[in-house]
């Protein structure tokens, strides 16, 4: 996904009508959302945190799904590289985002 070095298979992507199609995307999806897990925590929150950065990837989202004490971190682009929108781990999760509004059309 990310170019001929780098290729990552998120949990979930949202991407434009227009990028479906290919088995691999040439320009940044919408959204990247990855599912932690104890084994790949260092990798999302490091290496692919980085790398979808510089792809151009203009939100991206981390789940940690813990059944105690479940989070959600919301990093998109400010000066400097991506940073941290939101940081959630309780009560509603109410916040604005780059992402625009998913609807569904009606012919």
């Amino acid at each position: 996904m990310l170019g001929p070095q780098t290729e990552f298979d998120p949990d979930l992507v949202v991407v434009r009508i227009d990028q479906i199609g290919g088995a691999k995307f040439t320009e940044p999806p919408l959204l990247v959302v990855e599912i932690r897990s104890p084994s790949t925590a260092l990798i999302d929150l490091n290496r692919k945190k980085a790398a979808y950065e510089r792809f151009g990837v203009p939100s991206y989202w981390i789940l940690n799904p813990d059944p105690p004490q479940p989070e959600l971190t919301v990093f998109e682009p400010r000066k400097g590289g991506y940073s941290p929108l939101l940081r959630r781990s309780a009560g509603p999760l109410v916040f604005r985002s780059y992402v625009p509004r998913i609807t569904q059309g009606r012919p």
